[in-house]
């Protein structure tokens, strides 16, 4: 057992999962007996952890402590709260997992800043809704309830990262998308055939480029392969790629020629060496010790 887990699950679904069991609660000693190899303190940690974000509820039952599971999608203000947390609350679960501007429940709620301000902090502490920066709003903050996951019109997506757009990133996805594609297109000239043959072999979906940056393995984030269909859409724009639809509705992408052909210089390693600049005939950086150069020109 490593790094938390038992049985290829984490300890904390596993104490998710024994308390969806038993709605009656489950108690310490239940939680031991369930993951026997797993150290106290790392599951006590875990306990603690899911009763601060809200997933168990703590009891006392004949002086015994039990833990019960609470449905997050039913974390709602409690019988106590004033009629001004009611209606806060009510305004930001209608705006769904995109959010509000403050100054919109202002409105809606008829509540002057002091008031709300408080209402906001007091929900918030209670951890039924959250402020989250909007990238679509110049990075102003829109409120939504706690366990929502924001739309990616509010987080910007893969292409973000702490509401900084990642052009590097981007760079990146869009040269390994077009150079798959340049790939595929000169693998279907050397298969031969006629034009027509050669011409629908070229072509891939975006679930294949998807697998072939998966495979690669340069992203940190999970891309989905609609974020496939935008960095090839950004090579049509580019005249790099032509997309077409096939019998079922599906978008194909393919390889095309440039208006104006690449230099040659541009496709070796020399073209896109980020410290070109400093090559010479002498020094540490100079084409007789490149070991990237002597990689391209073994290939």
């Amino acid at each position: 057992m490593e790094n938390g887990e038992t049985s290829g699950e984490s300890i904390e679904d596993r104490i998710i999962e024994l308390a969806k069991n038993k709605p009656d609660g489950i108690t310490n000693n239940e939680i031991k007996a369930d993951i026997p190899d797993t150290p106290p303190d790392i599951w006590i940690k875990t306990v603690n952890k899911l009763l601060k974000n809200g997933t168990l509820e703590l009891f006392q039952d004949k002086n015994q402590l039990l833990y019960k599971y609470k449905d997050p999608s039913k974390k709602t203000v409690n019988k106590g709260a004033d009629n001004e947390e009611r209606v806060v609350y009510k305004i930001i679960e209608e705006a769904g997992n995109k959010g509000i501007w403050i100054r919109d429940i202002r409105f809606k709620s008829n509540l002057n800043m002091t008031q709300l301000n408080k209402v906001l902090k007091s929900l918030e502490t209670k951890k039924i809704i959250k402020a989250v920066k909007s990238v679509a709003a110049g990075k102003k903050k829109v409120y939504m309830l706690y366990d929502l996951e924001p739309d990616n019109s509010v987080t910007g997506g893969a292409w973000y990262q702490d509401q900084d757009f990642e052009s590097e990133f981007v760079d990146v996805l869009n040269q390994q998308c077009h150079r798959y594609l340049v790939e595929r297109l000169e693998e279907s000239i050397r298969l031969g055939g006629g034009p027509l043959l050669i011409k629908n072999r070229s072509y891939v979906t975006a679930n294949d480029v998807h697998k072939f940056i998966s495979d690669l393995g340069i992203s940190k984030v999970l891309l989905s392969v609609e974020d496939m269909e935008s960095i090839l859409y950004t090579l049509v724009l580019d005249n790099k790629a032509e997309r077409t639809l096939n019998a079922k509705g599906l978008r194909l992408y393919r390889a095309i020629n440039s208006f104006l052909a690449s230099p040659g210089i541009v496709k070796s390693t020399c073209g896109i060496c980020p410290i070109e600049a400093r090559c010479g005939e002498t020094g540490l950086v100079n084409p007789k010790v490149c070991s990237y150069l002597k990689d391209w020109l073994n290939e």
